[in-house]
């Protein structure tokens, strides 16, 4: 059964209409059902076959305005490189010991980085951490030598995305206190990122479908003319 505020929320979106982007990025203050600050999703269903390899997307795109939330960054590494990471901001390195936390269960991290090193030893980990998008991948560039710059990427708003087994892919993009010129700013960089991963095998529409939505509000359809300039 609908709240009184869901359904105040959902007289004010027009279900037969698809929104320009500035337009539902401007609405979502006015549909937000929630006291916290909370955040800015966008799902984006794409005309691809997850099934292949090779449109199965994801990717990594570092959002000008960040995602308005402090990500706790896990660095997986070998002695030589904890006080790099450290130095940058990691919020926990080390390895064996974490290994075995998140082998018991424990997840509670935004973004896992790897040294390519270590990677054989994470492997085993792949069943805990992929459902989760946690799983380190060069393709993201959470596999590197460099963890320094890979930490102060994702403290700056670098965001890591993968299309799940519908072809949809989901990621935050801000929060409902950004204005809404900033939400359309990370919106684009974020949609322009999908749009050069589009796999030259991929038939058809590509971007199928975008809607946007804050934590537990209803969703708001936009015209994907609106964000292809």
């Amino acid at each position: 059964m609908l709240t009184k505020k869901r359904k105040a929320a959902e007289a004010k979106i027009d279900r037969t209409k698809l929104y320009p982007l500035a337009e539902a990025a401007a609405l979502l203050k006015d549909i937000n059902t929630t006291r916290f600050d909370s955040s800015v999703d966008m799902h984006i269903r794409l005309g691809v076959d997850p099934k292949k390899a090779d449109q199965a997307i994801r990717g990594s795109v570092t959002l000008p305005h960040g995602t308005g939330k402090t990500r706790k960054v896990l660095v997986l590494c070998t002695p030589d490189k904890e006080e790099e990471a450290k130095q940058a901001g990691a919020d926990y390195v080390g390895l064996d010991e974490y290994i075995q936390k998140i082998e018991n269960g424990w997840t509670d991290v935004d973004v896992i980085i790897a040294t390519p090193s270590v990677m054989p030893k994470i492997g085993k980990l792949g069943k805990i951490l992929g459902p989760r998008n946690l799983m380190p991948n060069p393709k993201t560039g959470t596999v590197t030598q460099d963890v320094a710059s890979a930490v102060k990427e994702v403290k700056s708003g670098k965001i890591t995305f993968k299309v799940d087994k519908a072809g949809i892919i989901h990621a935050s993009i801000g929060r409902v206190s950004f204005p809404p010129e900033k939400i359309v700013e990370n919106a684009h960089e974020f949609i322009q990122t999908i749009l050069r991963l589009k796999p030259p095998t991929a038939k058809g529409t590509y971007l199928k479908s975008i809607s946007m939505a804050t934590t537990m509000s209803p969703g708001i359809k936009i015209d994907p003319r609106s964000v292809l300039n």
